[in-house]
């Protein structure tokens, strides 16, 4: 396999003097190779489910029904109209229907059914998708890119008897290559929208059924089929990828490869900025890509919504101004035409220089932590570019290709909202690494999923060796595919035989941050009720914990105010008072601009102080770290494992 010269930087967040916490990149090896990990997520197994009732895709869906107690789901519009909505039970039943219509259509409910989708983001793409998951079919996803002779490569290379198309138009283009006898499989075509009466019969000529899918679903109603799930291990899509030479190749994905997969982002996201009900996300990138779908799934799961664009990439924002979405996937070179308009509209040196200003006040609080849109800045400058995408958007995801350090920086600023940048590739299903939450910075890719393993391999022809850091990316995990659907040969060439993925892109893993746990404790000894604290971390735990000595002299006090009464020895013990400390460091961490994983998650009350006497302290009354974590061993292990 030739390897792609393309040098992607890759970000494991590092503290130091924590115990062994991210001491450095090699504490995170946790295999064989050099193959490095995140520290997220906790446990020595590779994360392959958020949640235990969501394994597959279509229990993902089935959860979004239960929580969004039978909200709106899938989000459609015509020109200079609002917002129209199915609700999630329209969808299932809309689902179930097509599905009940295909198996009387000669279709099995098989992993071995494979359906064509041909078609334009909208709602029905989703249905006809949920249709094969709910009676374990396999979906293939057609776009119009792959040119000709790549649909009729994919149509025979799958077997695919029956597509489902958008448009006339397309159907036309499937009966020409029926016609010239390319695709003699080819035996349905079910269409989105109306079609003229000349098209069903150009198709009986050449022995195609044509049919609605309102057809299609009126017959699956009549002919009602219990659903017949599939499992994690069931494969869910094959998706081709357009190689750089030669024909497409297929990527076959399980349900549980797209389910591990966005559990990684979930497991990164869930302290900081967790996917949630009223969440809506506008879908306009290809439905045929692995990126849009995954973070759609993620919006699913928790009930939440998608509206689809009109289909003309020039209304968009005129969708977004309607739809006010909180959730933004995109390409780095939308948002570099974003940039460029900004920039364009300062069309004064003064202007610009007033842009840039404001543009540096912003950013200095992202690098502290702070992501916001409510600013003296945000009024003045930044409004009108929040409100040009509706308003409301609170996370940007970005990948498929490198993004501008410079882009970023100003749009995290300017938006007021946490944009993350991820790397990955069809056959990791979307993503292998992502933004840790809290480092903003830009120029690389973020940390390994909890999904994956990552490591590098010598590039000998290329000069690139992992002595250096450098190499070709290569990834293991349950969010690997499963091989190219019917080529043996390209499938040997990507997976070798411990299952590693060689992506064929070249990667270089960058220095960790250092953070030094007396920065911590110094900004939390600020705390009125603390005396003494001492701030631990571990290698394989996401997070930090802490002990709290509270002042026996204050505390007391301190606590009354808030209503919790007790002695000393009884408010050592109370869970309010705890909580309430808990806090009180939090919000001071945040006002001397700790980042997220800086900041300590949960702690351990401690009555007696240190000293040197119990031999918790130096002479010259300085911690002695080794012995506060051998002595705190059983209170840490314990907050570790009720935080989990």
């Amino acid at each position: 396999m030739q390897t792609q010269e393309i040098l992607r930087m890759l970000r494991l967040p590092e503290l130091g003097d924590l115990g062994q916490f991210f001491r450095s990149l090699s504490a995170t090896t946790l295999d064989c190779g050099g193959a490095r990990r995140s520290v997220i997520g906790g446990g020595p197994q590779l994360l392959t489910h958020y949640y235990d009732d969501a394994r597959t895709m279509y229990q993902v869906f089935r959860r979004g029904l239960s929580i969004s107690g039978n909200g709106p789901c899938l989000g459609f519009r015509k020109p200079k109209q609002p917002y129209q909505w199915l609700s999630y039970q329209e969808v299932v039943d809309r689902a179930e229907f097509l599905g009940s219509g295909l198996l009387r259509h000669n279709c099995k409910a098989s992993t071995e059914q494979f359906i064509g989708v041909f078609a334009q983001n909208r709602p029905e793409w989703i249905i006809a998708e949920l249709a094969c998951y709910t009676y374990s079919m396999v979906v293939v996803p057609l776009y119009d890119t792959l040119g000709p002779g790549a649909i009729r490569y994919i149509i025979n290379t799958a077997d695919i008897s029956t597509v489902i198309v958008d448009k006339a138009q397309k159907a036309g283009l499937l009966l020409e290559h029926v016609e010239k006898k390319e695709t003699p499989g080819l035996k349905l075509i079910i269409l989105m929208e109306p079609f003229e009466e000349a098209l069903r019969e150009r198709g009986k000529k050449c022995g195609v059924l044509l049919k609605s899918m309102r057809a299609v679903e009126d017959c699956g109603q009549e002919n009602h089929c219990a659903p017949v799930p599939p499992r994690p291990d069931d494969l869910s899509i094959v998706c081709f990828t357009s190689g750089t030479t030669g024909n497409p190749k297929g990527a076959m994905l399980t349900h549980g490869n797209v389910v591990a997969d966005f559990s990684g982002f979930l497991k990164v996201t869930e302290k900081v900025i967790f996917p949630r009900q009223d969440d809506v996300l506008i879908s306009f990138l290809p439905l045929a890509h692995m990126f849009e779908r995954v973070i759609q799934s993620v919006v699913y799961c928790h009930g939440g919504r998608v509206g689809f664009f009109q289909g003309d990439i020039r209304l968009l924002s005129d969708d977004m101004k309607a739809l006010c979405p909180t959730i933004f996937p995109v390409v780095p070179r939308l948002l570099n035409r974003m940039y460029d308009k900004i920039f364009s509209q300062a069309d004064s040196p003064i202007k610009r220089w007033l842009l840039e200003f404001a543009a540096k006040r912003k950013q200095a609080e992202v690098r502290s932590g702070i992501v916001r849109n409510d600013s003296i800045w945000d009024e003045l400058f930044f409004k009108k570019i929040q409100a040009s995408l509706g308003g409301c958007v609170r996370m940007i995801v970005t990948g498929a290709a490198p993004a501008s350090p410079t882009v970023l920086g100003f749009l995290r600023a300017a938006l007021g909202c946490q944009v993350y940048e991820g790397y990955g590739q069809t056959e990791c299903t979307a993503g292998c690494t992502f933004t840790t939450p809290g480092d903003w910075t830009s120029g690389h890719v973020g940390a390994p999923l909890p999904c994956n393993h990552i490591k590098l391999v010598d590039v000998e022809e290329l000069n690139y060796w992992t002595c250096k850091g450098e190499g070709e990316i290569c990834v293991r995990g349950p969010n690997v595919f499963k091989g190219y659907l019917k080529d043996q040969n390209r499938t040997k060439e990507a997976l070798d035989s411990d299952g590693w993925l060689h992506t064929g892109d070249i990667g270089k893993w960058l220095p960790g941050e250092y953070v030094a746990p007396e920065k911590i404790e110094n900004i939390y000894i600020r705390s009125e009720p603390v005396a003494q604290i001492y701030v631990h971390g571990d290698s394989l735990k996401a997070f930090l914990v802490g002990v709290v000595v509270p002042d026996p002299e204050v505390m007391p006090t301190w606590a009354q105010k808030r209503g919790i009464e007790g002695t000393y020895t009884q408010l050592c013990i109370n869970k309010e008072l705890k909580k309430a400390i808990l806090e009180d460091l939090v919000r001071l961490g945040k006002e001397s601009g700790l980042h997220s994983f800086e900041q300590v998650k949960a702690i351990h009350i401690h009555s007696d102080m240190f000293s040197v006497q119990n031999g918790l302290l130096t002479p010259t009354l300085k911690a002695k770290r080794p012995e506060l974590r051998e002595y705190f061993k059983k209170q840490i292990e314990e907050l570790y494992s009720i935080s989990v």
